[in-house]
């Protein structure tokens, strides 16, 4: 007997009933296990008010010495708006374009989910998220953007969460001031401090559109990136609006984005070089990591723009040049470390390490007068070899006899080998580490015209030091830090304790330096006031340096090629000097004209002659012939000066030797010489009034290896 439809038929019905009560039950449970990680979401997410003062990082704010934003670095935090204070015009923008049915869902739009998960399905890749307002805030502030289905099921969790916890305001009011706007601003405010340069509590409806239509792609759409794609991005935002009701086809007819007026962004190019190279000190001068901080530094930025005009106008096609200037305590007024830091970040006023030539004879001649020479000193200017090293003057002639300050003058090479042989290699070396060269230096005869590798900042820190009158001077960028609500985090503490040498020597060097540029190759330096400094070239004009100081600043000067090949005409007197005095005349315009200290007491071995030097008693039965030599006793010859008679031969008593007798033995002036101090060498014998110079020879350092 065949079976009935009906009895045939129950089978698959108590199997789909079968189905039902099971997908019934996990639906059940699932829910029941969504509810409990809801609730259990619901009392791990923070108050209201903790999320309002929870930054999504630290804040830098990097400011001159005028209190001008430099440069803001790490996210940007504007002020706080509540959501009564934000523009009607930006909420609707807002939730026309990111999320049309924000206020009727539970936080989680299963519409827009659909909707994404066919797109999917139909191209074969996700392009549309699907994820409302509220998932967009729990994903930017507890969750990453990692596309997986186990983060996306976190988010959806939380965005329930949250709309149990928080009103559809109170949401609206976080995710308005925390979401990402490209270019480090966080938040509509600080999105329109950067774009528009005002507060968003006066955003216009054009405005809101460009900042609206910046979350779906911040680095693609953002103004200062692609203007053009921004005001493209903001019509369809301003066309989404108008579809929502959210504005009339008028108002969207009577808007035009491309009015939109841009903040200026703020010139990024040469204080960069400068902010790179302050702010990471601050690792060292504070501990605060979390709280948004002013850093204010000493960069003035007029003397900036000055210091940046000096090198591009004057460095040579084809070479870089590098500018640090400091102020007498060692604040870094200017610092250029390239022609362009936008195709270049190296900083070669702090990083590079070049050959400093003929600048740095500053070290060799220091250790000259600290061991008893002086500018007047005779020294000889001819061919000479130290251990087989012969170095040459640039000109290819010798001068003979000249002062040690016509030796500097000229930058003459001979003489600072001689010197440099004088008072030993490692002394000049010594000096040199005293005044603050850290990089690695040699001792061998050819280091006194500067052969090894120094740093720019190094150097002007060097001859910032003799302006200051022998006192060390540190450079430092940042003068204090303070929070956004001015507690004072750190300040910089001024020293002045550290002396590198004695007063005397540092207004000597200050002498020679001025005569250099008065009278010798830093000529083209000169700017109208007194002006010390020295010039420097390399090997093959490899490198040109010019150091000097006027007015309380001193300032240092690079120039050549980054990978060091040769640069036809590139001296130190040339492009660099002329670098110098376009700077130096803008940055001391309004500084008092100061006149250098070299009139100063010397000490008391250098001044006062010791009596006893000249006026002892000589040994018994002791006499000198006209060329000084000691005679023996009984020789029948008796030395003829005042206070000395002859009697038949016979020695009466000692005769007194007076200062005129031993200057005319001597063949020298009536005029007494310093006594060198105890262990101090003997320099040449000083002639009373220098020569006129020697036909003034081409400056050069020719590093001979």
């Amino acid at each position: 007997m065949a079976a009935s439809p009906r009895s045939s038929a129950r089978p698959y019905r108590r199997t789909a009933i079968r189905i039902f009560k099971i997908l019934l039950i996990a639906g059940v449970a699932a829910l029941i296990a969504l509810i409990v990680a809801v609730f259990v979401a619901m009392q791990s997410i923070p108050s209201f008010a903790e999320l309002k003062r929870d930054p999504n990082g630290q804040m830098i704010q990097v400011r001159a010495v005028d209190g001008t934003i430099l440069v803001a670095l790490g996210p940007s935090y504007g002020e706080w708006l509540t959501y009564d204070e934000i523009p009607k015009v930006m909420v609707d923008a807002m939730v026309a374009v990111e999320d049309r049915r924000f206020r009727y869902h539970p936080g989680v739009d299963p519409i827009g989910l659909a909707r994404s998960t066919m797109v999917r399905v139909q191209r074969g890749r996700w392009v549309q998220g699907g994820s409302t307002i509220t998932q967009q805030l729990a994903r930017n502030i507890f969750l990453t953007n990692s596309r997986t289905f186990g983060r996306k099921a976190r988010e959806m969790i939380l965005a329930l969460a949250m709309e149990r916890k928080f009103s559809k305001d109170e949401i609206l009011e976080l995710y308005l001031n925390k979401v990402y706007f490209g270019g480090g601003a966080y938040g509509i405010d600080a999105a329109s401090r950067k774009f528009f340069g005002h507060p968003a509590d006066s955003l216009s409806l054009a405005e809101a559109a460009v900042i609206a239509g910046l979350v779906k792609a911040p680095s693609r759409y953002s103004p200062t990136a692609d203007a053009e794609a921004a005001i493209g991005r903001a019509s369809v935002v301003l066309s989404v609006m108008q579809d929502a009701g959210a504005i009339t086809p008028a108002q969207a007819a009577a808007v035009d984005p491309k009015s939109v007026k841009l903040a200026p962004e703020p010139r990024q190019n040469s204080v960069r070089y400068f902010t790179d190279w302050a702010l990471p000190q601050l690792e060292t001068l504070i501990d605060e990591t979390e709280r948004p901080i002013d850093v204010w530094t000493t960069l003035d930025l007029g003397m900036q723009r000055a210091a940046d005009s000096a090198i591009r106008a004057n460095a040579p096609a084809g070479t870089q040049g590098a500018l640090v200037s400091l102020d007498r305590d060692g604040a870094v007024r200017a610092m250029v470390g390239g022609t362009d830091y936008v195709s270049s970040i190296y900083n070669r006023a702090t990083q590079a390490t070049r050959q400093p030539g003929s600048a740095f004879k500053l070290f060799v001649y220091l250790a000259a007068l600290e061991n008893g020479y002086t500018p007047e000193t005779a020294v000889t200017d001819e061919p000479i070899s130290i251990n087989g090293w012969s170095p040459r003057n640039s000109s290819g002639r010798y001068s003979g006899e000249i002062s040690i300050r016509t030796a500097f003058t000229y930058s003459i090479n001979t003489v600072a080998a001689k010197i440099g042989s004088d008072v030993g290699f490692s002394t000049v070396a010594d000096m040199a580490r005293r005044f603050g060269i850290t990089t690695p230096l040699n001792t061998h005869p050819s280091m006194v015209l500067g052969t090894a590798d120094v740093r720019l900042i190094d150097m002007t820190r060097a001859y910032a030091a003799v302006a200051r009158g022998g006192v060390a001077v540190t450079p430092y960028g940042i003068n204090k830090v303070t929070t956004e609500n001015g507690e004072l985090l750190y300040e910089h503490e001024r020293d002045e304790s550290r002396v590198l040498v004695a007063p005397w020597v540092a207004a000597q060097m200050t002498d020679l330096l001025q005569t250099a540029v008065n009278a010798g190759t830093g000529r083209a330096a000169q700017i109208g006031r007194p002006v010390a400094g020295k010039t420097g070239t390399t090997t093959s004009n490899k490198d040109g340096w010019f150091m000097g100081f006027s007015s309380g600043l001193t300032t240092g000067v690079w120039m050549g090629r980054d990978d060091a090949r040769r640069v036809g005409g590139l001296q130190g007197g040339t492009a660099p000097a002329r670098a110098f005095a376009q700077f130096m005349k803008a940055a001391t315009a309004r500084r008092p004209i100061e006149n250098f200290e070299t009139e100063v007491t010397l000490p008391e071995w250098q001044l006062e002659p010791d009596e006893e030097a000249y006026f002892g008693d000589p040994d018994q039965e002791m006499f000198v012939d006209e060329d000084g030599n000691p005679l023996p006793p009984g020789n029948g010859t008796v030395p003829q000066g005042p206070g000395l008679t002859p009697d038949n031969g016979d020695i009466e008593a000692p005769p007194t030797l007076d200062e005129e007798w031993i200057d005319d033995v001597l063949g020298r002036e009536p005029r007494p010489q310093p006594r060198p101090r105890e262990g101090a060498r003997s320099p040449a014998v000083t002639v009373p009034s220098p020569r006129p110079p020697a036909p003034r020879p081409q400056e050069s350092s020719r590093p001979t290896q």
